[in-house]
């Protein structure tokens, strides 16, 4: 049933009650109305009639026919067109309408009441009589018939009865043409919105204010719903995408240490006299492979984890404190390595603090790797300052080796998927990791060669809590390809190290 229908009948149907119900307290005051006018007309009388009575009352008290006349003519006259009945000690006299002698009266009313008697209505009015003598007492009563207010309260309610069937009709009709009027927006709103379906259309709802606050809610809702709609669904793409990549990524590159470890694992099962030394070497070649495997399975799942985080994960994070606790994993995994922090605390960013720290680890990891030059001790040289660019201010970390260095040709390949020396014991994910994270930070990362000797510096420059909404607010329209993109091409602008 339609929404008009409803608040018609709804509408046709409570009127009337409402029509009844003030005509009932209508009749109500009437009625009280008609009562106070009668009962004052009542007293008039009674205050006219009285002294008469007394008069009648001492003349039958000492016995005198022609004065009792009289003041019996004289008391009838005064009563006009209210009926009396006086009674006291020498009988009862009465005159004009009044209900039966056998109708029992009230013997003391101070106000006029209502008695019922054969079908009719009366108001009544007892009036004491009393003189100097006691047997100058009496009562005294006034009858006027309520006919005349009954007659009018049956018209009022005559009518009333007319007014509720009467509007009823009137008040489901203009109630229903009122209300079609008032949601003609909403059906408007409806057809607009009937025809949109995000699985097979990009179109959305486009609605313009009606300056009716329930419908113009209504459509913001609406609009929001499908703006969520369009939100889930890139979401669930990209992770569609990443999951897929993941897999391609993961197949591709577990090809060839896989058969290497099935050939290995041959020999050893093939061969069971196999010679102590190629056993031993053999279970080498299959230990290093298995921990490239896993290598290469972290590092996927870490870059596929930063293809799709979404700016809600973001918070302040104490960068000084990421770095610390990176160099101090990485003296107790390492401690032949010399490791060197330099620089102030409290440089707090927005950021992801998994994604921060798994920035710092690579690139320490990076630094333990290649930072071995003829043999010598690893050394990694670690620095994090405040500095002020053309953006604001920011927080550089820079990671630094004494390695051999990195060509300048080739330092722009280095974030590239896979991209790793022959001889390198990683999975060629680690700078890749790096560039995602620095670019998903807002950040940028280049690659330097030491000023004072031999080695690499790695400098990565993230914008502080003060001007992360100017350097992030994009944040949601950044690349997501890490995972996706291929080897061959650059995934991002920071890459292009200088």
């Amino acid at each position: 049933m339609r929404l008009s229908t409803r608040i018609a009948l709804v509408v046709a149907t409570v009127v009337p009650l409402l029509v009844l119900a003030g005509g009932a307290l209508l009749l109500r005051m009437i009625a009280n109305d008609l009562h106070a006018q009668q009962d004052a007309h009542l007293r008039d009388r009674a205050a006219a009639v009285a002294p008469d009575a007394n008069a009648l009352l001492r003349a039958t008290a000492t016995d005198r026919p022609a004065a009792e006349q009289a003041r019996q003519r004289q008391l009838f006259t005064s009563a006009l067109d209210v009926g009396i009945r006086l009674t006291g000690p020498g009988g009862t006299v009465t005159g004009g309408p009044q209900p039966d002698a056998l109708v029992t009266l009230p013997a003391d009313t101070p106000v006029p009441v209502t008695v019922r008697a054969d079908g009719a209505r009366w108001r009544v009015l007892a009036v004491p009589v009393t003189g100097l003598s006691p047997d100058v007492r009496g009562t005294l009563w006034l009858f006027s018939p309520d006919t005349a207010t009954e007659a009018q309260l049956a018209f009022v309610r005559r009518r009333v009865l007319a007014a509720a069937l009467l509007t009823a009709p009137l008040a489901g009709m203009l109630a229903w043409a009122a209300t079609t009027r008032a949601a003609r927006p909403l059906r408007q709103l409806q057809r607009r919105a009937n025809g949109l379906d995000p699985r097979t259309s990009a179109a959305r709802l486009d609605h313009t204010p009606t300056r009716v606050t329930e419908v113009d809610d209504l459509a913001h809702t609406l609009q929001t719903v499908f703006t969520r709609y369009d939100e889930q669904a890139v979401r669930t793409s990209e992770a569609l995408a990443t999951a897929r990549s993941f897999a391609a990524s993961a197949s591709h590159e577990l090809r060839n240490p896989l058969m290497s470890m099935g050939t290995n694992l041959d020999i050893v099962l093939g061969h069971p006299h196999l010679p102590e030394a190629e056993r031993a070497e053999v279970l080498e070649d299959l230990r290093r492979e298995h921990g490239r495997l896993l290598g290469l399975l972290i590092m996927l799942r870490a870059l596929a984890e930063g293809d799709l985080v979404e700016a809600e994960a973001f918070g302040p994070v104490d960068l000084a404190d990421v770095v610390d606790q990176a160099a101090a994993d990485l003296r107790r995994r390492h401690p032949e390595a010399d490791v060197a922090v330099r620089g102030p605390s409290g440089l707090t960013v927005q950021g992801w603090e998994q994604g921060l720290r798994s920035v710092v680890d690579n690139l320490l990891a990076n630094a333990l790797v290649h930072g071995r030059g003829d043999g010598r001790q690893a050394q990694v040289e670690i620095s994090l300052h405040r500095v002020q660019d053309e953006h604001g201010p920011a927080a550089v970390l820079t990671v630094g080796d004494r390695g051999p260095g990195i060509p300048p040709e080739a330092q722009a390949a280095v974030f590239e998927r896979f991209r790793r020396r022959p001889d390198s014991p990683g999975s060629g994910l680690g700078l890749t990791l790096v560039a995602q994270q620095t670019a998903l930070h807002g950040g940028r990362i280049t690659v330097l060669n030491q000023p004072d000797g031999p080695g690499t510096r790695f400098e990565v420059r993230l914008p502080l809590t003060d001007t992360w909404g100017t350097a992030t607010a994009t944040l949601p329209l950044l690349r997501r390809d890490w995972l996706t993109a291929g080897p061959s091409r650059p995934q991002s602008f920071h890459k292009d190290g200088s």
